[in-house]
């Protein structure tokens, strides 16, 4: 007679599996990027091999796929860092990204290729990476809600993080006690699934909900700050005001520059300009936004012959960057080279510098 408590657990795993499907064809669907398509699809992969791989029931019965399945749940949590932030902070998942994976992978490999007790502090290393990664998720999902203009993302932050933490420590939990302290109990197995199939089922809920909001394609294309036509003459007030600041005004120059700052400057509700600079001037973040002037006017100055000298680094404080990290990613962002490659280029080609932006 087939144990009744696997059975359930095998239900579990299914249903779970089943939601996780369904979210990544809606997403898929929805995404309006090749990278938020290949982040998601490795995303979901993982967890429903996460789902496949940690219990016998199914683990013994995977055969010649029993491999690749064991590679994408041992770099799960790696995968859904990379997923996390190409949605929150619209990156695109480039080789750097992958990083954290292919750290847990190595992790995972020399933990399978040692003996105990050695493999058992390995694993705890292993589930004390991915616990780290989650709370990195959380800061990368906390420190750049300010500037998210996209309504229907902000309004999932917050139940997102909720999330993340919970599932984490539950999931970890049992891993730790089971795997690295050989604490088993009949329940583990049956209690994780369950928290899987709730998580998961929960997740798609919201997923599919804000589909279109999540990853649908901006209206006028990042790297555009040209108006349309405003809905009313208010938001054509606003908008007007807007271009003044930025192009008369340079005030994308200002380093550490605020949507509330702008919002004040300009005379208008924050919640109002969030909705018009992501609405009609297509920007999903308030920094790609900013940074869209700051590009153009760093391509300008390194195309400039009469600027060959000067550093990238001291450009990239005057045009109101705090650091040359993030000139340097935003900038490969946008040009698909690095500052000191496309300064080299466009010096040697000749290149004509930029118009200055409207």
């Amino acid at each position: 007679m087939p144990d009744p408590i696997l059975i359930f657990e095998l239900v579990l795993r299914g249903v779970a599996i089943g939601a996780l499907i369904a979210t990544a064809a809606g997403v898929h669907r929805g995404a309006s990027t090749l990278g938020m398509r290949v982040a998601s699809a490795l995303f979901f992969a993982s967890v429903v091999a996460y789902a496949l791989n940690s219990t016998p029931a199914t683990h013994n019965a995977l055969g010649p796929f029993l491999p690749v399945v064991h590679v994408l749940s041992m770099g799960g949590s790696g995968l859904f860092w990379m997923f996390v932030v190409t949605l929150f902070e619209d990156r695109r998942p480039d080789w750097p990204l992958f990083a954290p994976a292919l750290v847990l992978l190595g992790v995972g490999f020399f933990g399978l290729s040692v003996q105990p007790p050695l493999r058992n502090g390995i694993w705890v290393a292993h589930n004390l990476l991915e616990v780290s990664l989650a709370a990195h998720v959380l800061i990368v999902i906390r420190r750049s809600w300010r500037g998210d203009l996209v309504e229907a993302r902000r309004r999932m932050r917050g139940p997102f993080m909720a999330f993340v933490t919970l599932f984490t420590i539950v999931l970890a939990g049992f891993e730790i006690a089971e795997e690295g302290l050989g604490v088993f109990a009949w329940w583990f197995r049956l209690a994780g699934a369950g928290a899987l199939a709730v998580f998961s089922v929960a997740g798609a809920a919201w997923f599919l909900e804000a589909r279109e909001g999540l990853f649908g394609a901006s209206l006028a294309g990042e790297g555009q700050h040209a108006a349309p036509e405003a809905s009313d003459g208010a938001d054509r007030a606003i908008l007007d005001r807007l271009e003044t600041t930025m192009s008369a005004g340079e005030g994308w120059r200002r380093e550490g520059l605020t949507i509330g700052a702008l919002a004040e400057e300009v005379g208008a509700p924050e919640h109002r300009l969030r909705r018009l600079i992501n609405d009609r001037l297509g920007h999903r973040n308030f920094a790609a936004f900013v940074n869209a002037r700051r590009i153009e006017a760093a391509r300008r100055a390194l195309a400039d012959p009469a600027q060959a000298l000067r550093p990238v680094s001291a450009i990239a404080f005057d045009l109101g960057f705090g650091s040359l990290g993030p000139f340097n990613r935003a900038f490969k962002e946008e040009t698909g080279e690095t500052p000191t490659q496309w300064r080299r280029r466009a010096l040697a080609e000749g290149a004509p510098i930029p118009e200055n932006p409207r």
